[in-house]
């Protein structure tokens, strides 16, 4: 007990010293130590998720001399958190810089030692409730979960969960992502369980597995993770999905064919995900520097057009920085009244649920 208590008081004892550098650090500081080491490697960024294409292009505009090198853009969080572990000790282009995760994973990410500090220049306008006190981890943007309809085989679109599990459904419905490993996926579990009027938290989680066990049971779910091309194709006509996710499919398709993004009546659940750098970052100041970014005005806007709310939406708006045009874009301000912001430890409780008890209750391999 005494040696634990010691090591994490030196823990905390670095993290404050480490804090008091970097803000210690100006930004061309920091700009020159990053385009000398010249790279960035994300991991899990998909250009369509987000606005994350424009995001990226922004960054590497301002700043031309730094590579963006982008790895596996379809992974999941828990992906992301295990790309850190198995390198490292890897200083070359398989180590991610910096990562972008669900709530649940940033404080895990934290208590294992895999994230460092770095508070960025608007870290005041940062919601304190989606912050680590510390600035090893913080809320970037957030959404709604959604369903993605393909109007052409889908004759009466879906309002509700409960309609999910209707017979004229049958091999319609599948999920973003796979629930044993996806954030995306294992909230869109959470959602449905609140919708039978499961508590958040461990009994939705439950509540939720029980529903895709029903909707599996039924013929219903499709155990392909589900995006624009498998919903364009027919292989899953309908996809639970963030709002944001789901209105950047429909621009990309573009009427081919024609879709819906509803926002369900019920088990309207907001996710929010968060930035983290790696404690292992081979490039710790082009990680830096792309924190700094992404908080900034431009950053936040990019994120914006991507029909995400960025963390900074609120202080933005106040301080009227955000074009009326992206306001426009946005669906209705009501599709966002019902929606249920769940406390960190009702995400985790849920995560658990989920990840642990997919397989024996639900039984669908989903890839």
């Amino acid at each position: 007990m005494t040696i634990r208590t010691a090591l994490g008081r030196t823990a905390s004892l670095v993290a404050m010293l480490s804090a008091t550098a970097l803000s210690a650090q100006t930004l061309p500081e920091l700009e020159a130590a990053a385009k000398a080491e010249g790279m960035l490697t994300t991991i899990a960024l998909p250009h369509d998720w987000c606005g994350y294409g424009g995001v990226i292009e922004g960054f590497k505009a301002k700043y031309p001399e730094i590579t963006v090198n982008e790895l596996n853009p379809d992974a999941g969080s828990a992906d992301e958190i295990e790309a850190i572990k198995a390198n490292k000790d890897n200083k070359g282009p398989q180590a991610p810089d910096v990562i972008d995760v669900g709530l649940a994973f940033g404080p895990s990410a934290k208590a294992e030692g895999l994230t460092q500090a770095h508070q960025v220049a608007t870290w005041a306008e940062i919601p304190d409730g989606i912050k680590d006190v510390d600035g090893h981890w913080y809320g970037d943007y957030y959404g709604v979960m959604s369903f993605l309809v393909n109007k052409d085989l889908v004759e009466n679109v879906p309002q509700d969960w409960a309609d999910l599990l209707k017979p004229e459904y049958a091999g319609q419905v599948s999920l973003a992502g796979d629930p044993r490993a996806s954030n995306q996926a294992i909230l869109a579990v959470l959602a449905a369980g609140m919708s039978t009027g499961a508590a958040p938290g461990e009994e939705a989680g439950k509540a939720g597995l029980e529903y895709f066990k029903a909707l599996n049971d039924a013929g219903n779910f499709v155990p392909v993770i589900g995006k624009a091309g498998t919903l364009a194709q027919g292989t899953t006509p309908i996809v639970i999905m963030w709002d944001y996710n789901a209105l950047a499919a429909r621009d990309t398709l573009a009427g081919n064919p024609p879709v819906e993004v509803v926002v369900p009546k019920s088990g309207v659940l907001a996710g929010v995900y968060v930035q983290a750098i790696s404690a292992y970052a081979p490039q710790p100041n082009a990680a830096k520097l792309w924190m700094e970014y992404l908080y900034s005005d431009e950053g936040q806007l990019g994120w914006l057009k991507g029909y995400c709310h960025p963390a900074r939406f609120n202080a933005m708006a106040a301080a009227g920085k955000i074009p009326q045009e992206l306001l426009d874009a946005l669906p209705p301000a009501a599709a966002y009244e019902a929606a249920y912001f769940p406390t960190l430890d009702e995400v985790d409780a849920n995560k658990a649920a989920v990840t642990g008890g997919w397989d024996s209750v639900v039984g669908a391999n989903v890839e």
